[in-house]
């Protein structure tokens, strides 16, 4: 009944402003994006990670309503922000994943647990098994308030909302996406007609799915090549996550590629993309011990562009 309520004094207000002299569509669009409530997925991480989202999301929540959901498609805090925005007064709630990349067991489970996507794959289950006792999940708030991780059959089922839920993308191909790491390897650059830029990504588990971050990663490299006339710009995945003998591949297909830019007489720039600092990017160093690179000092995050990129998911 609240929720029947809401939707017609949105009605209402909606229409009143359309007898107002001089309004039109416009006004009347305007009027309902701030009806708009803004999820923000995000994986959640030390306190430092942890608190760059949370700034990132008060920014936004000045013009917009944002509730953050940290976790690995943690149902229970997916479920908490959607309540918390519906008591906020929206009629729509958008879920943006702050992901590097769409093509992620973590953001196909939270569309299930959305209602966005009709199977739930089947890393869901395994995120619902997970103990969510450690610092990592202490600092997301992952834990049930007796201490104890949640039930799994509970972890599993989509979420409630009594307003409709959207998802948008996560950062794939965007251009403000392609703008950061510009200015990360730019900050690094001393000559860029005799640098040699490489961008590398966490990347996924299967073939597939590696294939789009690929290609998602083709496209910020092109957005990079047009800031500066680097000698060449490359673009790869180091698959963490998967079986050892892919991790070993991906390795080394990176060291010969930072070898081969360096044989040939450029300074090789290594750009991560990642959101944050913490942990991927010292995984990054190891692989690439005893060769001859420079690698940037920040992270995706933070950005204040990264306003711009939450408030354009609206639209997707």
């Amino acid at each position: 009944m609240k929720t029947i309520a809401r939707l017609v004094c949105s009605l209402i207000a909606a229409a009143t402003l359309l007898l107002v002299p001089g309004a039109g569509r416009e006004d009347v669009k305007a009027f309902e994006q701030t009806r708009q409530g803004i999820l923000l997925l995000a994986h959640g991480g030390n306190p430092q990670w942890n608190d760059n989202v949370r700034a990132l999301a008060s920014r936004v929540d000045k013009d917009q309503p944002v509730e953050v959901a940290f976790g690995m498609a943690t149902r229970a805090n997916i479920q908490t922000a959607v309540d918390a925005l519906a008591a906020r007064g929206v009629t729509e709630i958008v879920a943006v994943p702050l992901f590097v990349s769409s093509h992620s067991s973590v953001v196909t489970s939270t569309q299930y647990l959305l209602g966005v996507r009709a199977e739930a794959p089947p890393e869901l289950a395994a995120f619902a098994k997970m103990s969510h006792g450690s610092a990592h999940g202490a600092a997301a708030g992952t834990t049930s308030r007796h201490g104890h991780a949640p039930d799994p059959a509970e972890a599993t089922r989509p979420v409630k909302s009594p307003v409709p839920v959207r998802m948008s993308g996560a950062f794939d191909s965007h251009p403000i996406v392609a703008a950061i790491l510009a200015d990360r390897a730019r900050a690094i650059s001393i000559e860029p007609a005799r640098e040699a830029v490489i961008l590398v990504a966490h990347g996924p588990v299967s073939d597939a799915e590696n294939q789009q971050w690929l290609n998602n990663l083709g496209v910020l490299a092109g957005g990079v090549r047009t800031s500066a006339a680097y000698a060449s710009i490359d673009w790869m995945t180091v698959r963490d996550d998967a079986p050892a003998a892919i991790r070993d591949a991906a390795t080394a297909e990176l060291r010969a590629l930072v070898a081969k830019r360096a044989q040939a007489g450029a300074r090789v720039l290594i750009v991560p993309v990642l959101l944050s600092f913490g942990g991927i990017e010292q995984g990054i160093r190891k692989r690439l011990d005893g060769l001859d690179y420079v690698m940037t000092t920040q992270a995706i995050m933070p950005d204040e562009r990264l306003v711009d990129w939450i408030k354009a998911q609206l639209a997707r």
